[in-house]
């Protein structure tokens, strides 16, 4: 799934935070490359969430997330 993300240039969201992490983390230690990882708590607001994507549309790019592994809600 990474190595298609990365290929395609997609960010990946996620609420599986226990297995993607240690796949992502392990990507990175390997210097391959790794789509930007967006993790979603399975108990947050879905309006909490939708925000917060919009800001980071909104902030910036795709490639700002690349190699990177962030938790939402922030």
């Amino acid at each position: 799934m990474f190595e298609w993300a990365a290929n395609e240039r997609r960010v990946f969201l996620t609420h599986d935070i226990a297995t993607i992490t240690r796949y992502a983390y392990a990507r990175l230690a390997q210097d391959l490359a790794m789509p930007g990882v967006v993790e979603i708590r399975t108990d947050a607001p879905i309006g909490k969430i939708i925000e917060v994507i919009f800001i980071i549309l909104e902030c910036g790019v795709a490639e700002d997330l690349d190699g990177q592994v962030y938790y939402l809600p922030l």
